[in-house]
């Protein structure tokens, strides 16, 4: 078979080889080996201060690693011209407060060869209306929508995004995810990390789990869910919640608002056979898979859940060489 038919390789843009980071006595990062190949959109997860932002600020050459290698498309992300296809929002930015909405995208599309011209960004990004006032009396959401508009004012090939949303209303967040999704249709590569679970399945292919420092699953949205296997099984019943705490599988029981019950188990089949057979006062009972939200507590032992046994990082279906 001729190999001029097969797809190229994708490329690896950012990668970070073995890194650890200190600060002080603490280890933010711990061993960390990842790559970010073109063409993706990876969502990295993982509780406050797992290492997310360090990571990002490693990738984007804001600090140095103390063991291990960062690279951005094949060079040391220290040096300036190894940035020039990146993009990228820190968490913790603000914009110029005196300088006018159309001055701050012209200064900053400045440092590129062939950006994006400011009254056609301005207007995707619903700011055409504000390009003639100080980026301080924007709002909020407004100051954020124009934050991740100069991420992606040079073009870049890749787009480090990190909490984009925060701030939003709900309308403002669906148009930057569309902007997002565009993006990457257009051939772009993102990299973004959120608070907002729903957000990492809207725009993510990939997900990477980071907690205490290091990777502990990596893989797809469905794979991830799938890597603890949970289930909601939800009804209504007159009985109390610890009525179902000891049935086989049970991770969890909730109530909700409108006075059903969820049992969030391991093993859903099980669980809706056990209700059946031992004649339990249940009716209208629902089925279906857990949230990306419920597996990533689970994974990181977040919110009061059973933690699986410790192991190390899971891959699936991906290059392990």
């Amino acid at each position: 078979m001729s190999t001029s038919a097969l797809p190229p390789t994708p490329q690896v843009l950012a990668s970070a080889s073995q890194v650890t980071k200190r600060f002080g006595g603490v280890t933010a990062l711990d061993d960390i080996t990842l790559d970010i190949r073109s063409g993706e959109a990876v969502g990295l997860l993982g509780p406050n201060g797992a290492g997310k932002s360090t990571l990002i600020s490693l990738l984007c050459g804001l600090r140095r690693v103390d063991v291990g290698k960062v690279r951005i498309f094949g060079q040391d992300p220290l040096n300036p011209a190894s940035r020039l296809r990146l993009g990228t929002t820190p968490q913790a930015t603000s914009v110029p407060q005196t300088l006018k909405v159309h001055e701050t995208v012209d200064f900053v599309a400045a440092h590129y060869p062939n950006p994006i011209p400011t009254a056609e960004l301005l207007a995707d990004f619903g700011l055409s209306d504000s390009a003639g006032r100080q980026c301080g009396a924007l709002s909020g959401g407004q100051q954020r929508r124009l934050l991740v508009a100069l991420a992606l004012v040079g073009r870049p090939q890749l787009v480090i995004l990190d909490e984009p949303t925060t701030g939003l209303d709900v309308e403002a967040r669906d148009s930057l995810w569309r902007l997002l999704r565009a993006y990457r249709s257009s051939g772009g590569t993102l990299l973004i990390t959120s608070h907002y679970l729903e957000e990492i399945e809207a725009l993510a292919s990939r997900v990477v789990v980071i907690d205490q420092g290091s990777v502990i699953a990596d893989g797809s949205v469905d794979d991830i869910r799938g890597e603890v296997a949970l289930s909601r099984v939800s009804f209504r019943t007159s009985l109390p919640p610890s009525s179902f705490m000891q049935l086989a599988h049970t991770v969890g029981v909730e109530t909700r608002d409108d006075g059903r019950l969820t049992i969030i188990t391991s093993d859903g089949d099980v669980t809706v056979r056990a209700l059946v057979l031992e004649h339990l006062d249940v009716a209208s009972i629902e089925v279906r898979a857990a949230s990306l939200e419920e597996a990533f507590r689970a994974l990181t032992g977040d919110h009061g859940m059973k933690v699986p046994e410790a192991h190390p990082a899971r891959t699936f279906g991906r290059d392990q060489s």
